[in-house]
C-alpha cells in the first residue's frame, strides 16, 4: 500500500480494494440499469461518433486500397478484445492471491468487472488521434513551433497563450486529446463529456502528467495525457481513485495499475497486426513473416511446437492462413505472458513504481524475438514510401486546414474570408466569449477529429482545388 496526500491535506491508503469506482465524470447519480457501469462505458464508446470516425483514420498503411488493411476503428476492436482477455486473467489471478485482503464488493469486481474496464478503455485509447496516424499529431504541433512569430491581430501567436498554455499546443499529444474528447463540456452538450466512470477515464491515461511534466526520462512523463483545460477533470479523476501526486509544479500523478493492461494490449496488437498487414500488401515475403513469428512462439515454455509445424504444414498451400494461425498463437502468447508478469510485479504496478510496459518485462528470450520483428517493422513498414507518403500528406492538409482556421478564430476583426471560414465550425466547436487558448483548442478539436477522407476534401476545397458536391 501506498500513502496518498489529497489536495485538502487528508492521508488515506490506495490499495487493490480501493483503485475502482463506480461513479461517473459529469454526473451526480449512479443509475441502476441491468448492465454494469462499466458495461455502458463500453456501449457508450462504441455507439459514439467520435469512435465511428475512426474507421476513417489511417492506423498505418493508406486508405482504402485493394488489400483491406487495419483503420483506427478496427485496430480499437482488436486492442479492446485482446483488453478484455487481459482484464479477465488478470482479474481472476487477483483474486486468487488477493481473496483474504479484498471486500466483497472487489472480488465482484476483479471477478465480473474488470475485463469490461479495460476493454473499454482499450476501445478509447485512440479516439484522440488525429487523421493521417502518427503525422498528423506531429503536424499540428509543427504548426505552432513554425508559426509562433507569425503576426496575427497586431501580436505573434505565441503571445496569445501562457506558458504551459503554449506547451500543450507544440508538443500536441493524441492521448491528452482523447481524454479532452471524452471529459470536456461542449457547447450544447452533456456536461461532463461522455460521462464515462472514473476507472475507465484512469484506465486511459498513460502519461499522468501535464505538458510542462515531460522529459523522457520516466514512462509515465515520456508523453503527457492532459492539456491545461482538462487539469482540474484529471485532479478529480485521480481524487476519486486515490491516486497519489508525485509533483504539483509540474503537475505529474502515479499511473492506475489498469493503464498497465491497456498499454499491453495495444502494444500486442500494433506488434503482431501490422506485421500481418504488411505481408498481405506484400511489403514481407511470407517466409520472414512466419519464420520470425515461429522463433517468438518458441520461447513459450507451454507452446506445443510440434503441433504448431504440424497445423503450418496442413495449412502450406495458402500462406496468409498460415500467417493468421500463427497471429492468433503470437496474440494468445503474450496475453498470457503479461498478465503472468502483471501478477509477479502487481506491488510495483499498485504504487506506481513500475518504470516500464509489461511487454518490455518479459523473459529474455521473447523480448530478443519481439525485438527481431521490430527491427523489420521499422526498416520496411513505417518507413515503406507508402507510409511516408501519407505522412507527408498529412502534413500539408493539416498544416493547411490550421492555417485557414487560427487566424481567424483569434482575430478580433476576421476579414470576410475568415468570416466565411468561421462559418464551417460546427456550433459545439464555437468559442467565441472563450479565451484564445479555449479558441484555439475548439478549432484543434474540429481539425483533429475530422476523418483522412473528410480533412483532404476540406483541403481540396479550401485551396481551390475541387468544389463541393450537393449531398
Amino acid at each position: 500500500m501506498i500513502k496518498c496526500r489529497f489536495f485538502d491535506g487528508r492521508i488515506k491508503n490506495m490499495d487493490w480494494n480501493s483503485c475502482f469506482s463506480h461513479g461517473r465524470f459529469g454526473q451526480g447519480i449512479i443509475s441502476a440499469t441491468p448492465r454494469t457501469p462499466y458495461e455502458r462505458d463500453f456501449d457508450r464508446l462504441i455507439f459514439s461518433a467520435a469512435f465511428r470516425r475512426l474507421q476513417d483514420k489511417t492506423q498505418v498503411f493508406p486508405l482504402p486500397g485493394p488489400v483491406l488493411v487495419h483503420n483506427r476503428l478496427t485496430h480499437s476492436l482488436e486492442v479492446a478484445s485482446v483488453g478484455r482477455s487481459l482484464g479477465k486473467i488478470v482479474g481472476e489471478r487477483l483474486l486468487e492471491v488477493l481473496t483474504p485482503e479484498l471486500h466483497p464488493e472487489a472480488q465482484r469486481f476483479y471477478l465480473s468487472d474488470l475485463s469490461s474496464v479495460v476493454a473499454a478503455a482499450c476501445l478509447a485509447h485512440d479516439i484522440g488521434n488525429p487523421s493521417f496516424g502518427h503525422s498528423g499529431e506531429a503536424a499540428i504541433s509543427a504548426y505552432f513551433q513554425e508559426e509562433a512569430a507569425a503576426s496575427i491581430g497586431g501580436q505573434s501567436l505565441q503571445e496569445y497563450f501562457s506558458a504551459a498554455e503554449w506547451s500543450d499546443l507544440t508538443h500536441f499529444e493524441g492521448n491528452a486529446n482523447a481524454l479532452r474528447i471524452l471529459t470536456h463540456h461542449y457547447a450544447n452538450r452533456q456536461k461532463g463529456g461522455f460521462q464515462l466512470t472514473y476507472t475507465t477515464l484512469a484506465a486511459i491515461a498513460k502519461y499522468p502528467c501535464e505538458s510542462t511534466a515531460m522529459d523522457g526520462k520516466s514512462l509515465l512523463t515520456k508523453k503527457f495525457g492532459f492539456f491545461q483545460k482538462e487539469k482540474e477533470a484529471y485532479r478529480e479523476i485521480a481524487g476519486k481513485l486515490q491516486l497519489n501526486v508525485l509533483s504539483e509544479s509540474p503537475l505529474v500523478f502515479q499511473r492506475h495499475p489498469f493503464v498497465w493492461l491497456v498499454e499491453a494490449a495495444d502494444d500486442i496488437c500494433y506488434r503482431i497486426i501490422d506485421w500481418e498487414d504488411a505481408h498481405r500488401l506484400g511489403i514481407i515475403d511470407s517466409g520472414t513473416a512466419i519464420h520470425l513469428l515461429l522463433q517468438l512462439l518458441e520461447t513459450s515454455a507451454t507452446e506445443n511446437m510440434d503441433r504448431v509445424h504440424r497445423t503450418l504444414n496442413e495449412l502450406q498451400q495458402d500462406p496468409r492462413e498460415q500467417l493468421a494461425y500463427l497471429r492468433a498463437k503470437a496474440i494468445n502468447f503474450l496475453t498470457v505472458s503479461c498478465s503472468e508478469v502483471f501478477i509477479e510485479r502487481r506491488n510495483d504496478l499498485l504504487t506506481g513504481i513500475y518504470n516500464r510496459s509489461l511487454i518490455d518485462g518479459l523473459n529474455p528470450a521473447t523480448a530478443k524475438a519481439l525485438s527481431d520483428i521490430n527491427e523489420v517493422t521499422v526498416s520496411k513498414i513505417y518507413n515503406h514510401e507508402t507510409v511516408v507518403k501519407i505522412e507527408l500528406a498529412g502534413y500539408e492538409v493539416m498544416r493547411s486546414l490550421l492555417t485557414a482556421f487560427i487566424p481567424a478564430v483569434l482575430k478580433g476583426q476576421p476579414s470576410h474570408k475568415e468570416k466565411k471560414v468561421l462559418k464551417l465550425l460546427p456550433l459545439q466547436y464555437r468559442e467565441e466569449e472563450q479565451s484564445a487558448y479555449d479558441r484555439v483548442l475548439s478549432v484543434i478539436d474540429f481539425i483533429a477529429g475530422m476523418t483522412d477522407s473528410y480533412a483532404m476534401e476540406l483541403y481540396k476545397n479550401l485551396r481551390g482545388i475541387s468544389l463541393p458536391t450537393h449531398t
